[in-house]
């Protein structure tokens, strides 16, 4: 497991239950340090305990050696970098897998086509993604996702080591529609903070994730994804579970915009990747060149990049010309 993040964390004690052996790698040492002797990441995800079988390990060589399958859960800024990193490591049998979510800046590719530049086309390779909260992991309380891979044995088998008794995964051959509804989601979930600190209401908030998951659904068709995957954990699940809950925090950036923060100030509050601030850029980008119209997307770019005040944003969104709901 490379990344000790909380969702890093929460996903490396989710695999070593029931004993599986896991090695747990990030880059500050010291403080992997205190997790070993802790058996717990006291910073980002303190209520859960490690199994007796994770192993916390601050050297990347020595987490790699005789590794079967390799998980990142890094940041979508950090995600080339780290692949880099390890590629030199990584024997020719080794899979490997992320949790990352969003468009790499500049380039604009998914995590899935990095890996495919820096590793290969012939690596076997997979996206983990859906409605999931570090912490109601780490807990063990029961949720569901879904692994998806081109290599559709290679999701079974991995989908088959992340279950448990109170969590299930489900598989895809759609890795592009998985890590599209992991990227735009984010977006929308700032927009939906906004909205309700705004005072706008549930009204608003049950249209934007609807009218969302359309806009999600007509880009990742344009891109090749299966429209049939957005309905799923990685589109809809994901969508609903970070638009309304505030241990989103692509939410409560929105929510800390709409009392009156700066973005600057409303990141360093939070105090960890909001990866929703990054995907409204790259979003805009992708959809003016795919061709595809998405106005609540590009309102959130707007107030984002542009600082349209978020009520402009919606006078303008409820002022567009009437149109029939499957357009």
């Amino acid at each position: 497991m490379l990344g000790a993040g909380s969702w890093g964390t929460a996903l490396a004690i989710q695999f070593a239950r029931g004993g599986r052996p896991v090695r747990l790698w990030g880059r500050d040492r010291e403080r992997l340090a205190d997790m070993a002797v802790s058996r717990r990441n006291e910073r980002y995800l303190a209520s859960a305990q490690f199994p007796d079988s994770l192993q916390v390990e601050p050297d990347l060589a020595s987490a790699l050696a005789g590794a079967r399958d390799v998980l990142i859960v890094v940041p979508s800024h950090a995600f080339r970098a780290l692949l880099t990193q390890l590629a030199p490591h990584l024997a020719p049998d080794m899979h490997v897998a992320w949790a990352t979510k969003g468009f790499e800046h500049g380039s604009l590719k998914l995590p899935h086509q990095i890996a495919c530049e820096v590793l290969g086309a012939e690596r076997r390779v997979a996206v983990l993604s859906g409605p999931t909260f570090a912490r109601e992991v780490g807990a063990g309380l029961p949720t569901a996702m879904t692994v998806a891979s081109p290599d559709a044995p290679y999701a079974r088998a991995l989908a088959h080591e992340l279950s448990s008794a109170n969590f299930r995964a489900y598989t895809s051959t759609d890795i592009m529609g998985v890590e599209i509804g992991g990227a735009v989601k984010n977006a929308l979930a700032v927009g939906a903070g906004l909205s309700d600190g705004l005072g706008f209401g549930a009204n608003t908030r049950v249209a934007l994730i609807t009218r969302g998951l359309k806009e999600m659904t007509r880009l990742g068709v344009a891109l090749g994804a299966q429209p049939d995957t957005f309905m799923g954990l990685a589109g809809l699940g994901d969508l609903v579970l970070t638009c309304t809950d505030d241990q989103s925090r692509n939410r409560r950036f929105g929510l800390l915009l709409a009392a009156g923060r700066t973005a600057q100030a409303a990141l360093a509050e939070i105090g960890q990747a909001v990866e929703g601030y990054a995907a409204a850029g790259a979003i805009h980008e992708v959809a003016a060149r795919a061709g595809v119209e998405m106005p609540l997307c590009e309102m959130a770019y707007r107030v984002l990049y542009q600082h349209l005040p978020a009520r402009d944003a919606v006078r303008s969104l409820m002022s567009r010309p009437i149109k029939a709901e499957a357009e």
